[in-house]
């Protein structure tokens, strides 16, 4: 039997869907993962198998393989966990796997079977109701795919036992409010450095984006081209034939390699749509 389980990977903003499929059979005790895995998602084998393990399910001795299709699309960060382990845990038949065939599963796994939050639950959210399907996520990261609409179904269990016992009904997992995350308390100030006054400005000028000037029309880009490019996972021709699409347009100006100006706002509004 071959457990399905949809989820995606993360290419700058986008989700390009994946597929985890989940074999148990005789053969050489271990789990295999493959499909083009990183480091991150290679390691999952241990903290899935641990997290099971703290959760009451013995794996059997037996051979598991992991396949991540499509197997030519690189996979990258840790939030394979979880549909890893649910497709184990259906294989397994802990619990039924058509329960889980209208959801795309996002989550990193804790050792002690709980599921920490992972950067993406709102794109996750957005490919999953793209999909018409609903969307499993960490319980500390509802509250951001819940902004991806109503009509997406959500489950946000805090652990694989709450997952496992809402499907067995006996615990109700309820849908997540959209909100915002509160700011965490005592960060870091740079006020408590002495001098690097330059590192500071750098700093600062990155946090905020870059500078405004003249009302806000003027933007001091913090970084190049390239650097935008990589930083949204695009190609460094996507990025420049974009600017040059809003220029043609006569909606901004680029004086110079760190700044862009703004110069019709509702031709602007009207390209983004």
């Amino acid at each position: 039997m071959v457990a399905r389980i949809s989820t995606v990977a993360f290419q700058g903003i986008e989700g390009v869907p994946v597929e985890v499929q989940v074999m148990v059979a005789p053969g050489k005790t271990g789990m295999q993962i493959v499909g083009l895995p990183d480091k991150a998602v290679a390691e999952s084998r241990e903290r899935v198998q641990a997290a099971l393990h703290a959760s009451g399910l013995a794996l059997p001795a037996k051979r598991v393989t992991v396949n991540l299709a499509p197997a030519d699309l690189p996979k990258e960060g840790s939030h394979f966990d979880l549909p890893i382990a649910l497709g184990l845990m259906a294989a397994l038949g802990a619990i039924p796997g058509d329960a889980l065939s209208g959801f795309l599963v996002i989550g990193e796994l804790n050792l002690d079977g709980t599921i920490a939050p992972i950067a993406g639950a709102l794109p996750a959210a957005i490919s999953a109701n793209a999909m018409d399907k609903g969307l499993i996520c960490p319980a500390d990261s509802g509250a951001e795919a819940a902004w991806a609409g109503s009509e997406v179904d959500i489950l946000a269990p805090r652990s694989l036992i709450a997952l496992a016992n809402h499907f067995r009904g006996t615990q109700v997992l309820t849908r997540p409010e959209p909100s915002v995350r509160a700011p965490a308390a005592n960060l870091p100030d740079l006020a408590d450095i002495k001098g690097q006054e330059s590192a500071k400005r750098a700093l600062e000028v990155a946090a905020a984006g870059g500078e405004c000037r003249d009302g806000g029309d003027m933007i001091g880009l913090p970084m190049q081209r390239n650097d935008i490019a990589d930083y949204l996972g695009l190609t460094f021709e996507t990025v420049s034939r974009a600017l040059r699409v809003l220029k043609d347009e006569g909606a901004i100006r680029v004086p110079s390699a760190h700044q862009l100006e703004i110069t019709d706002v509702a031709k602007l509004q009207d390209l983004a749509g």
